[in-house]
């Protein structure tokens, strides 16, 4: 992409997500995730209506008397960021392709992470970690972190979630907040990645996807490609039968993917790129 169009594009992703990240999403980021990183400060002794979850049975043990653990909100937290930069990205129908959406998520989410303070990362993966920008603040990272998201170029086209998922439990020691962004097609399993990596660190899964990739139109005989291994064949979009054999497929293949994130306690959503991906953020802070 030539510089000066590189430019522009940043531009424009900085206004619209920098003004949705403070008028919207900031009192949300900060309720969803503020109790999120926690230090321990002091033990004191146990008062009514404390939580008995808190006792430290150690110093309790050691004083015959119940004690508990008093901990102090971290001011700052550390947010990463993980992108699927596979093939499949490369796709939509309506409004706007899967990276595009998924471009304007991370900046929203980047900025909204820079309004609380917070230090921001990114790890861009295929089926190989392809590139780890570590945790810093300041308006110029935002900046380079935007141009990366809408110019990064990987290596490979392929997809392997738990690759990433491993690098990430690895390189970041210290607990942090996670969003991992994808359109989770991925033909391997990530279930035992995602919870070794949930149980280190606070995982929160987006899943941006295009409605064709739900459902068939019916327009007749229709050459599709696989992006991510390049595989192409004839489809008859006009046959009810596989219509409904696609659908299936897509249900199924959501049900996996939606049983992993609840058995790995991952709180989760899905945004299509047609819709207006606010809600679907408000929604996701609503959960937490």
């Amino acid at each position: 992409m030539e510089t000066s169009e590189l430019i522009k594009k940043v531009r424009k992703i900085e206004i619209k997500t920098r003004g949705l990240s403070r008028n919207i999403f900031a009192g949300q980021y900060h309720s969803a995730f503020k109790g999120r990183g926690m230090a321990f400060s002091e033990v004191r002794e146990y008062q009514f209506g404390d939580d008995i979850r808190a006792i430290d049975w150690n110093v309790t043990a050691r004083y015959t008397r119940p004690f508990i653990k008093v901990f102090e909100e971290e001011r700052e937290l550390t947010v990463m960021l993980m992108v699927d930069v596979s093939g499949s990205r490369n796709f939509g129908t309506a409004h706007a392709m899967k990276r595009e959406v998924v471009a304007e998520i991370a900046a929203t989410l980047a900025f909204s992470a820079i309004q609380n303070n917070d230090k921001i990362g990114v790890l861009f993966f295929s089926d190989r970690v392809e590139k780890f920008i570590p945790p810093q603040k300041g308006k110029k990272h935002i900046l380079f972190i935007i141009r990366e998201l809408i110019d990064f170029q990987p290596e490979s086209t392929q997809t392997d979630i738990s690759v990433a998922l491993k690098y990430l439990t690895n390189a970041i020691k210290k607990r942090c907040t996670t969003f991992l962004i994808s359109d989770f097609i991925d033909k391997g399993n990530y279930k035992d990645a995602l919870t070794i990596a949930n149980r280190k660190h606070d995982l929160v899964a987006i899943q941006v996807y295009d409605q064709c990739e739900a459902e068939l139109p019916s327009v007749g005989l229709l050459k599709i490609k696989d992006a991510e291994t390049g595989t192409e064949k004839w489809v008859d979009t006009s046959s009810t039968r596989v219509r409904e054999a696609y659908a299936k497929w897509w249900l199924d293949r959501q049900k996996v993917m939606n049983d992993a994130f609840k058995k790995c306690r991952v709180d989760s959503v899905s945004v299509r790129t047609q819709d207006d991906y606010v809600k679907s953020l408000i929604a996701l802070f609503g959960k937490r």
